[in-house]
């Protein structure tokens, strides 16, 4: 975590009505500056969530996704432009990011998230965002998180259908992997099954918000707590989540603790 928290005139000016929020105040936006957030994934829901954490004062951020800018990003990774096509993701993002807010400090990996770099990667973080696209990297970042005992706010979005989780790690909390074995995933992916834009910045803005929540101690942001959003009727659900006890990642820990 970086430590000099001390904010110049300019900051803030710029951050002044954050820091009147009850219960964020001076030392919250102090906390943000302090903070290094790791987000994997820089497509729809990492742009979302990438512009609200750069422009709320959140001090550095490292952008990690190995995929290249297409024609048919740009409809929802509203960081990209035809400019960048052909270009690295964390590039194009990492671009607009330094111009959105000259006071953050930004790194960007051009990899994917992988069971190789993602210990060494979390061992200075202080929180992370997964805004990748496969159940399969959710999972491993899961672990890797759990292992670490670095907090993680997950996301995903197909059809009309966004959900947002978020882990704390505490003993009595799931992994990601309780809540994919009981909600099936859904056939095929984006490609196939479409999604809607606006629903994924809805759903990456979400994200931004638990994390600088967390992150300022503004409010509590509860472990295990899964929001499901339906956006054909815009109806919400929030449910918690109970580990489950046949988890190949975390399973055993609860039954040597039953």
């Amino acid at each position: 975590m970086n430590h000099d928290a001390c904010l110049s005139d300019g900051e803030l000016l710029r951050y002044h009505r954050q820091i009147n929020l009850k219960g964020w105040d001076l030392q919250g936006q102090e906390r943000l500056k302090r903070s290094h957030v790791l987000i994997i994934g820089l497509g729809g829901l990492g742009c979302a969530a990438s512009q609200y954490l750069a422009t709320s004062g959140v001090g550095r951020l490292t952008l990690l996704d190995g995929d290249r800018v297409e024609l048919s990003n740009l409809a929802r990774q509203v960081l990209h432009s035809e400019a960048s096509l052909g270009q690295h993701k964390v590039v194009s993002a990492a671009r607009r990011l330094a111009e959105l807010n000259p006071y953050l400090q930004l790194q960007a990996l051009a990899e994917f998230a992988d069971e190789l770099n993602l210990p060494d990667l979390l061992h200075d973080v202080d929180l992370v965002l997964d805004c990748s696209d496969r159940r399969s990297s959710r999972e491993l970042i899961s672990w890797c998180c759990r292992a670490a005992g670095v907090a993680l706010i997950s996301a995903a979005v197909i059809r009309f259908e966004g959900q947002v989780v978020s882990f704390g790690w505490q003993p009595d909390e799931p992994c990601y992997r309780c809540l994919s074995q009981r909600f099936a995933e859904p056939d095929g992916s984006c490609v196939t099954n479409g999604v809607a834009g606006p629903l994924v910045g809805m759903v990456g803005s979400l994200q931004a918000l638990q994390a600088v929540k967390w992150l300022s101690g503004a409010a509590v942001v509860p472990g295990g707590q899964l929001l499901l959003i339906d956006g054909r009727t815009l109806e919400f659900m929030t449910l918690t989540l109970q580990p489950d006890a046949e988890c190949s990642i975390c399973g055993q820990r609860h039954r040597l603790s039953a």
